[in-house]
């Protein structure tokens, strides 16, 4: 069965009024998918950069979301993660 496991770099600071959130690095994020695959011994299928808007939002459901909105009027932020795809 294939299946999908996201990394995502962590929100380390919310974004507030006059400043932009901080994240991890996209090292780390390829730093746990490495540790992961180590660990787990699957059958590593491929790998894909993701860049979706808006997944640390409060409206959205985060990487899995399958309805993630922009909008002119308000700011949109894009966010960078790591998508494995993997056979059981």
């Amino acid at each position: 069965m294939i299946r999908y496991r996201d990394f995502v770099p962590h929100m380390l600071q919310a974004p507030g009024l006059f400043r932009s959130g901080d994240y991890e690095s996209f090292d780390t994020a390829l730093e746990a998918m490495n540790d992961w695959l180590r660990a787990e011994k699957v059958r590593l299928v491929n790998v894909e950069t993701v860049v979706l808007p808006n997944i640390w939002s409060r409206w959205e459901e985060g990487s899995s979301d399958v309805a993630l909105g922009t909008s002119g009027e308000m700011p949109s932020h894009w966010h960078q993660f790591i998508r494995c795809w993997y056979e059981e």
